[in-house]
């Protein structure tokens, strides 16, 4: 099997030179840049299977790189941020990235999110992964990466993607806020309320602007579920 290729878009070296042998005894090609620019280039020439972006890079930063790369590709992303900038970690979020890792992190802990994200990105859970889920105007192809409201695409991320996979795949069933994240994030992950929250605004206002703004009902103090999402 192929190795996942990783690129690693950060200014500081001591951390590339960290995670060049972290990714590298876990199994992954890893590839790095070191400035925005470069980011961009690398992210658009290696077709890299996840990009580990810092937000605070010099010139160009990593929230502008990461509105960039989401013009032409759904990658996943996970953010490296400070610890205390939380507005940074929410924006990222929601333009467009899965995860973020604040600093300073171990190398296992890094290494424990790209697994998670990745498997996100390629089954959604931990189980295959089914053909195709149906919902009202709602179609959803895990294995493509494809989500269709009334048969026009909505670009959604992988974390995205998961989410609408697990309440799409038991419709009627209302999913608490942890069990939901242990569903997508797995068991353990160190997950907050806010990050959760981006996510599902994120979801919700996509799907809002292709015709589906009922998608996803919230039952106060109980959790979430499908809504009817009826075709137009």
């Amino acid at each position: 099997m192929t190795e996942p290729v990783i690129l690693v878009v950060d200014d500081d070296p001591q951390i590339r030179d960290m995670l060049r042998i972290a990714l590298g005894r876990a199994g992954f090609q890893a590839r790095f840049a070191r400035d925005g620019a470069e980011g961009l280039r690398a992210a658009r020439a290696d077709a890299p299977d996840l990009v580990v972006l810092d937000i605070g890079l010099p010139e160009r930063d990593g929230l502008d790189l990461c509105r960039a790369v989401r013009t032409t590709s759904d990658v996943p992303i996970i953010f490296l941020t400070a610890r205390d900038d939380e507005v940074d970690r929410i924006v990222g979020l929601e333009i467009g990235g899965d995860d973020y890792v604040t600093k300073p992190f171990s190398p296992r802990e890094l290494v424990a999110r790209i697994r998670a994200v990745l498997k996100r990105a390629g089954s959604g859970t931990g189980k295959a992964a089914p053909v195709a889920l149906s919902h009202g105007a709602l179609e959803l192809r895990p294995e493509e990466h494809l989500c269709l409201v009334s048969g026009a695409p909505v670009a959604l991320t992988a974390t995205e993607i998961s989410i609408l996979s697990e309440l799409m795949g038991q419709p009627s069933r209302v999913f608490s806020r942890p069990r939901l994240v242990d569903r997508v994030w797995g068991e353990g992950m160190p997950v907050s309320d806010r990050t959760l929250d981006s996510h599902l605004r994120n979801l919700r206002g996509k799907l809002a602007a292709a015709g589906c703004g009922d998608a996803i009902e919230t039952l106060h103090g109980v959790g979430l579920r499908m809504g009817s999402c009826a075709p137009a």
